[in-house]
């Protein structure tokens, strides 16, 4: 069966960062590509399978609709690649830099942020009603 849902993009429901981010790529998605879900959720549990779950970092993850998981930076750089447009071409300039280090940079600022981003207070931004349906429990 056909995954409907296409690519799905879990973030940590409890980060200031990751609700920023997911604001941005919602802008940046005009064809509306991207599903977001928090990690930790019904939908995460749901298509995510429980060996794989206790290995992820608390961290973005990518789900493709194959089923495939992408963390951190290969993660974003997916979801920027998904979207289209002038970022997908952005996504693979950022490949310049070896995968190592652009987790080593990616891990520097997860370690952070939740000291410069207020915390939330719903693990879904709060988004009007027409972007409702881009988000999953």
């Amino acid at each position: 069966m056909p995954d409907v849902l296409g690519p799905v993009l879990f973030f940590d429901g409890g980060c200031g960062l990751c609700h920023r981010s997911v604001r941005i790529l919602i802008a940046l998605d005009r064809k509306a590509r991207l599903v977001f879900a928090p990690l930790g959720g019904e939908l995460f549990a749901g298509r995510v399978p429980a060996e794989a779950r206790g290995g992820l970092p608390d961290s973005l993850v990518l789900s493709t609709s194959g089923g495939r998981l992408y963390v951190r930076s290969e993660a974003a750089l997916r979801a920027l690649e998904e979207i289209g447009g002038p970022w997908a071409p952005l996504a693979k300039l950022g490949r310049i830099l070896p995968g190592s280090l652009r987790d080593r940079l990616y891990d520097a600022i997860a370690r952070v942020r939740h000291r410069g981003f207020k915390k939330p207070e719903t693990a879904c931004p709060l988004m009007p009603p027409e972007l409702r349906s881009r988000f999953r429990e």
